[in-house]
């Protein structure tokens, strides 16, 4: 990928494109994001650029971080949040620069990685849409995942067997969204379609591979 920006998702909406078509979109307050550090083939062994997004209170952050974000001269205000956005070549930008929006154009296409709502403990039914057992007569279960062994050989459970477990909160990413719009001004991204994440959550939007 040649760039990125970090940014947090608001929610979803709808516009009309040029052709009066409804469009429906995730907006993304994307940026501004200030350049914490970079990372060199040469010197770390593969290419990036290190991002922070958002502000909190400076006695709410350690001191190395205060020290690691000094360089960038965000000492009195540390960023809430710190990405790595991968590259394929060794990155122009140097420390302090911001990136914003405008980083993106309108008719780009994007892969947006997110963290997925949290949904708890729960069983096979849920989780994997599983059928459950029958409810009429002889059903003595209904939302079970059933047999889930062998006999004597081999007289285990294979590894990956679907079963009941922790759903969702977990890091996926969409690719190949295309950016309905660009508005500079209010740092956001109309981006076409859903993104993982709940409102407020963080994404990072990056350059699509695929394209």
């Amino acid at each position: 990928m040649e760039k990125g920006i970090v940014g947090k998702k608001l929610g979803m909406t709808q516009v009309y494109d040029e052709n009066d078509r409804l469009v429906p979109v995730t907006v993304v307050e994307a940026g501004p994001c200030t350049v914490l550090a970079l990372r060199t083939m040469g010197r770390d062994g593969y290419s990036s650029v290190q991002l922070g997004f958002g502000s909190r209170k400076a006695k709410n952050v350690s001191k190395a971080l205060r020290g690691h974000v000094r360089g960038a001269g965000l000492e009195d205000t540390p960023p809430a949040v710190i990405r790595e956005v991968r590259l394929d070549t060794d990155p122009e930008q140097t420390i302090g620069d911001v990136i914003a929006a405008d980083v993106f154009a309108k008719g780009d296409f994007v892969d947006v990685r997110g963290r997925t709502k949290g949904r708890g403990f729960q069983g096979v039914v849920k989780r994997w849409r599983f059928g459950g057992g029958r409810a009429s007569h002889g059903g003595g279960w209904t939302r079970r995942p059933g047999s889930i062994g062998m006999c004597v050989s081999p007289g285990k459970i294979y590894k990956g067997r679907k079963m009941p477990g922790q759903m969702g909160d977990a890091q996926r990413t969409v690719q190949n969204l295309e950016i309905v719009q660009v508005r500079k001004d209010d740092n956001l991204l109309l981006i076409k379609g859903a993104i993982p994440g709940a409102n407020g959550g963080v994404v990072t939007v990056c350059k699509a591979i695929k394209k």
